[in-house]
């Protein structure tokens, strides 16, 4: 038997390709499917089967892409949802390979058609994928579908009932595999454990030891935040993306070509927080590479065009986080950098940053400043709030830029710096100019007038 786990990084998504007899499977693909054919070649498997454990929000999957290009036929969860493409699981159905077998199970909750896949070796239970239903000490979250509260708390008892009659009788020693890994927003407290089993969660998954099903009902049955670029993923994982070849790089555009865009286009500064601090064009949002997949989505707008000022690895990685979100209005990059938008003569921004140190100090002395905190509220409860700072999580920045005062030198905070100047960005882009960045995290919290309040907002 051979068995492959690939990881969508940034957006924690697992995707899975299980094979025997020379024929495989493929559970969750991405849209990117290059790697599970070029696996699968590499181990002498035909694809034969794409399966999805529901409806995704959280990225475009790939089946259609795969299908047209590997020939296989798909079976999609959620049946009574209006897909465009595949057939829909029934609970039961089984898929054959070698000595490997794999059956489908019915776990609605996380969405009313949610399916889990038991892989059995020799008759025996061996793996479980979970999609997200069950996470590494977690468990889905139930209000995506309907964030009504009797549509919520209805999918919570369908969760608990799929999880203790179908799921945990499976075994102990059966590992689990999830659609997802810690960071991703489909959960709310997903560990980082990199291989579980249903023992562990049983033993280990706060979630699990909840005594009854009313305690789980409350604790899971939760309306949570809801990245916007949801809604645009969601239709088009019902009709199926066929336009693989559309994660290929845009072209570069001059300076000259990105200034005339501009005024009509999102222009996105993936490089560092200090570089984009150090210099950037004026109202560009700034978000690292690395924190895309977590923060575009509450700030970009799926319709309107996107510019990419890249980093020194180029605007690859970019590019391709940005399609697996959904986000086809990449019209171009920056060639050569934002140092070509220097050479070009054309205004530039600078945004002020101080070290933690140097904002106690400012604190300490009367400074007439507006500290704004954009950790999330677990964060302040957890390792303390600032007293008299306002708090607006980084994710809800947009749409509440009024709310932070243009009266005032404001300093934004965060636990290193990154996501602060994130929010400094989209303050920028509102027409905000007196705006700083705390470099640094709690650690160096040293103010003597101003100590931290740990269990406060």
């Amino acid at each position: 038997m051979f068995f492959r786990r690939l990881v969508s990084d940034g957006l924690a998504h697992y995707s899975y390709l299980l094979g025997d007899g020379g024929e495989a499977i493929v559970v969750d693909p991405r849209r990117d499917v290059a790697a599970y054919i070029e696996v699968a070649q590499q181990q002498g498997l035909r694809i034969v089967g794409i399966l999805e454990t529901h409806r995704h929000e959280d990225f475009v999957v790939g089946s259609v892409a795969l299908s047209d290009r590997c020939g296989a036929p798909i079976w999609h969860a959620d049946g009574e949802l209006p897909y465009e493409y595949g057939e829909p699981v029934t609970d039961g159905r089984i898929w054959r390979m070698g000595g490997v077998s794999v059956r489908a199970i019915e776990t609605p909750g996380h969405t009313p058609g949610s399916v889990c896949y038991l892989v059995e070796r020799g008759g025996s239970p061996w793996a479980v994928m979970t999609g997200d239903a069950l996470f590494a000490g977690d468990v889905g979250r139930v209000d995506l579908p309907d964030p009504s509260e009797q549509a919520v708390d209805a999918a919570a008892q369908s969760l608990y009932e799929a999880l203790t009659r179908r799921i945990l009788p499976l075994g102990d020693g059966v590992l689990v595999m999830p659609a997802h890994g810690a960071g991703s927003p489909c959960g709310t407290a997903i560990s980082d454990l990199p291989w579980t089993t249903l023992g562990i969660e049983r033993e280990g998954n706060p979630m699990l030891a909840l005594d009854s099903e009313a305690a789980f009902v409350e604790a899971a049955g939760k309306v949570h935040e809801r990245p916007p670029y949801f809604r645009l993923v969601e239709p088009q994982n019902l009709v199926g993306v066929t336009a693989y070849e559309s994660l290929a790089v845009p072209p570069p555009l001059s300076a000259d070509e990105v200034a005339e865009l501009a005024s009509e286009a999102t222009v996105l500064d993936v490089r560092s927080a200090l570089a984009y601090a150090a210099g950037h064009i004026p109202d560009a949002l700034g978000i690292s590479v690395e924190r895309l997949a977590s923060l575009a989505g509450w700030n970009l707008d799926g319709q309107r065009p996107i510019v990419i000022v890249p980093d020194e690895r180029g605007p690859d990685i970019a590019c391709r986080t940005l399609s697996r979100m959904g986000f086809e209005n990449v019209v171009g990059y920056l060639r050569g950098g934002f140092e070509s938008w220097l050479v070009s003569g054309r205004e530039m921004r600078r945004m002020g940053t101080v070290t933690v140190s140097e904002l106690c100090r400012g604190i300490d002395d009367g400074q007439d400043l507006h500290v704004l905190d954009v950790r999330s509220a677990a964060e302040l409860q957890g390792g303390g709030a600032i007293p008299g700072s306002q708090h607006i999580h980084v994710t809800q920045m947009r749409g509440r830029e009024d709310e932070v005062p243009t009266d005032q030198p404001v300093v934004v905070f965060c636990g290193s710096g990154i996501r602060a100047a994130v929010a400094a960005s989209v303050l920028e882009r509102a027409g905000h100019r007196n705006v700083r960045v705390v470099l640094g995290g709690l650690s160096a919290w040293r103010s003597t007038t101003c100590p931290l309040s740990v269990g406060e907002d």
